[in-house]
This record gives structure tokens, sequence and C-alpha cells, in this order.
């Protein structure tokens, strides 16, 4: 599994996300985007609508009749019911999901202890591939 560490210093999440999901879909996978927080939830929703200008991302609620057809499912838990195998932490929290190819860890600065702590401990498992992203400027680089 690899798991990609996103330290969200100039934009939130919900700005990420929509690019994250766009590059999903194109791989041919579909995304699970996990949030204990509803109204980040309703964030991210509004900004897979709009966030990227050249297309719409299909997606949808977790409980809606139509889990298992959605592209991208938004969730509060991270139960791929849309047969994902991408996930995205939105909220900072890692969370276990089996199955998982890869997941994507979204933090802020005040959570940054936490995604440290999630880095030491996914350190120390086999078949974990751990990838740091930082903002520079508008850009995303891989790196310390």
């Amino acid at each position: 599994m690899r798991v990609d560490f996103y330290q969200l210093t100039r934009d939130p999440a919900e700005a990420l996300v929509p690019l994250l999901a766009r590059n999903t879909l194109a791989a041919g996978e579909r995304l699970l985007v996990v949030s204990d927080e509803p109204a980040q939830l309703d964030r991210i929703s509004a900004a897979l609508w709009q966030r990227v200008p050249d297309s719409f991302l299909a997606h949808g609620r977790m409980g809606g009749p139509h889990d298992a057809r959605q592209p991208v499912l938004l969730a509060t838990v991270p139960d791929p019911a849309n047969g994902a195998r991408f996930l995205a932490l939105a909220d900072g929290q890692w969370r276990e999901a089996a199955g998982m190819a890869r997941v994507f860890m979204l933090f802020t600065p005040d959570r940054i202890d936490d995604a440290r702590g999630t880095w030491r401990m996914l350190g120390q498992r086999d078949g974990v591939e751990r990838h740091y992203w930082r903002q520079d400027g508008g850009k995303w680089k891989e790196g310390p």
C-alpha cells in the first residue's frame, strides 16, 4: 500500500480532493473520501462540482441508493461501498481500511503531531510505501 501524506499549509482539503479524485478516476480507480465532519464533506461535495473547471466529478454520499455505482463516495467511515481501492482521509485522522492500494492522508499544521505518529507507525509495517508532499507556492512538491 502506498500512503501519501499531504500537509495542507495553503489550501484546505476541499481544494485538493477534486484534484486527487480527477487523477484517481483517470487511473481507472474509484475513490472513497472520509471525514468525521459532515460540514467538510458538504464543502468537498460542492468542490467536486466546481473546483476542476474542465470536468464535473460524479460523486455521492454514503447511504444513498447507488453507493456501489459511485466513482467517488463521501463517507464518515472507511467502508468502500463503491469498491474503491483509493482512500482520501480528508480530516487528517488515520483509519485502517482493508484492501486499499493507496491512501491520501490530508492534514493541517495543527495535526502535524498526529501525522508524524502515523508516519512512524506505518514505517514499521511491511509493504507500506510512504511519501510526503508539501505546498510550494501553488504547486505540490515531494520531499521533506
